[in-house]
């Protein structure tokens, strides 16, 4: 039995083909661009295998909602040639197999939450940090989700006293991706984000943005572990700022666990998102055999 997952990316697209062990035999990345030609060469990875079922974490937003007409869709989202396109319909006519659906961080916080750093805990969030940001929640064993599912990168922050950026969000401007992404170290600095790694302002304005969102998750969700995961994050002298900076914001209010302990990088490193595409695939299938 073959299980197949697909950790679907605005750069790229990640597929994989596990056994039911959940062990990986074959993996592949494919540059994502329009969605003929992205899915080709999904679906020539995949026609190798006879898949049970499939699961699907991808970039967004995407629409969960199975009473909707658009259900399986990724909707409005600005990745050229890809809004309102009908992903799981297009995956579903190919190999008529259960397919489970959510967004690339909901797997990768559920990836992390059954075999990464949260093992053990009941609930985490998985924040990822990179050419955007998202966020996904593990609740009691369970992804988060309500009307849809969380946009945690679209958070409102306050504004660094010393930044003068006006931000890159494309909808909000100065939100949280459009102040602490990738995009927005470049376009503040004009410089990529991996140059800058010297510059200790730049990383303490960074952290205040990034200690602000974690702030607010913490007073909603109250999560056990907060995984920070995503390219910006490889600059690991960003965790010391942000655990300062979020003590000084929170002051004591509430209890959290031991900040060492609380804000940790992915156990999955890299991994996460297509560890849980497989985890839901499998149980996806499952659910529908039981």
């Amino acid at each position: 039995m073959y299980f197949g997952a697909i950790e679907a990316g605005g750069t790229k697209f990640v597929c994989a083909v596990s056994n039911e062990q959940l062990e990986i035999i074959s993996r592949v990345s494919i540059p994502t661009t329009t969605p003929a030609e992205t899915l080709e060469v999904v679906f020539e990875f995949f026609d190798s295998y006879e898949l049970s079922s499939i699961g699907i974490g991808s970039f967004g937003p995407i629409d969960i909602n199975k009473q909707s007409k658009t259900y399986g869709y990724i909707t409005s989202t600005p990745k050229p040639g890809w809004d309102y396109f009908n992903f799981v319909g297009a995956i579903k006519s190919r190999y008529h197999v259960p397919v489970a659906f959510t967004t690339d961080v909901n797997a990768a916080a559920y990836g992390e939450f059954k075999q990464g750093s949260a093992v053990g805990s009941s609930s985490c969030l998985y924040l990822t940090i990179g050419t955007g940001i998202g966020g996904g929640a593990v609740v009691s064993g369970e992804i988060l989700e309500g009307f849809s599912h969380p946009e945690m990168g679209h958070l409102l922050v306050r504004k660094h006293p010393e930044d003068q950026y006006e931000g890159h969000c494309p909808y909000h401007k100065d939100c949280f991706e459009g102040l602490a992404a990738g995009p927005a170290l470049e376009g503040r600095y004009g410089v990529n984000g991996r140059e800058l790694a010297r510059y200790g302002k730049v990383w303490e304005i960074e952290a205040s943005y990034i200690a602000q969102a974690l702030v607010n998750y913490t007073l909603v969700l109250r999560p056990e572990k907060i995984i920070l995961g995503g390219g910006v994050m490889k600059q690991t002298q960003l965790f010391p700022l942000i655990r300062a900076e979020f003590a000084a914001l929170l002051n004591n209010y509430v209890e959290t666990p031991e900040l060492n302990d609380y804000f940790v990088s992915p156990g999955l490193g890299d991994n996460a998102g297509i560890v849980g595409s497989l985890l839901l695939a499998r149980e996806t299938h499952g659910s529908v055999i039981d």
